[in-house]
């Protein structure tokens, strides 16, 4: 395999800064003891995104914009099957992404869920990071 070309590192070290500023906000929220859960499960959603298209940005797997997981991880199982299928948990933060930032009919967000939607951001960092460091 040849190394990436310096635009597409670029584009992944930017992916990356962002998924982990999103992570480290929904886990400094957490470490506070934060009450808006509704925040800590955005940024954790949030975060599980861009590590996934971090990964697909090095694979050069176009992705649309979108922030649903399960359509990134469908990508990313081109290049990752298992890695696909070890994540498909992770769908559940889809709503976190979208639904929940505005009023209706959307439920509360419980403190338990809110550390639940992190624990899943942080299987996704988890398990890109490793494939991801050497780039970064």
């Amino acid at each position: 395999m040849n190394p990436p070309d310096t635009p597409r590192v670029d584009l992944l070290r930017q992916w990356v800064h962002k998924a982990q500023k999103d992570y480290d906000l929904a886990q400094h929220l957490i470490e506070e003891g934060c009450i808006y859960r509704e925040a800590i499960a955005f940024n954790a959603q949030q975060a599980a995104e861009k590590f996934l298209k971090a990964l697909l940005v090095l694979h050069q797997i176009y992705f649309p914009k979108t922030h649903d997981i399960g359509q990134l991880l469908d990508l990313v199982s081109r290049v990752g099957p298992d890695l696909a299928a070890s994540l498909r948990a992770t769908t559940a933060l889809k709503p976190y992404g979208v639904e929940y930032r505005y009023p209706g009919d959307a439920p509360t967000i419980s403190t338990d869920d809110a550390v639940a939607a992190f624990q899943l951001a942080d299987q996704v960092r988890a398990a890109v990071m490793p494939k991801l460091q050497p780039y970064l």
